[in-house]
């Protein structure tokens, strides 16, 4: 089964929001539902980026990639470049 490496973006408070998971339609059902406190104030949450992956492992190891460089230039450029 394929997983993901994500990024959303609220425009409600201007932030992105990187995650991984196995299924993107329910997850951003999830965050949109406000079921996560770390995104409830920014819904709704639009999918701006994804990577895909193998394995559940291999994704949440991008994501910790994406969230260790601590830079929304970086997230935004990731985004630019997917274009």
């Amino acid at each position: 089964m394929a997983c993901y490496t994500y990024i959303l973006y609220s425009e409600k408070t201007d932030r992105y929001y990187v995650g991984s998971c196995q299924d993107m339609e329910i997850r951003l059902a999830q965050h949109n539902a406000g079921r996560n406190t770390s995104t409830k104030a920014g819904a709704p949450w639009v999918l701006r980026y994804s990577e895909t992956y193998p394995t559940s492992q291999l994704a949440r190891a991008r994501e910790t990639e994406i969230k260790r460089k601590k830079s929304r230039r970086y997230i935004e450029y990731l985004i630019s470049s997917a274009g």
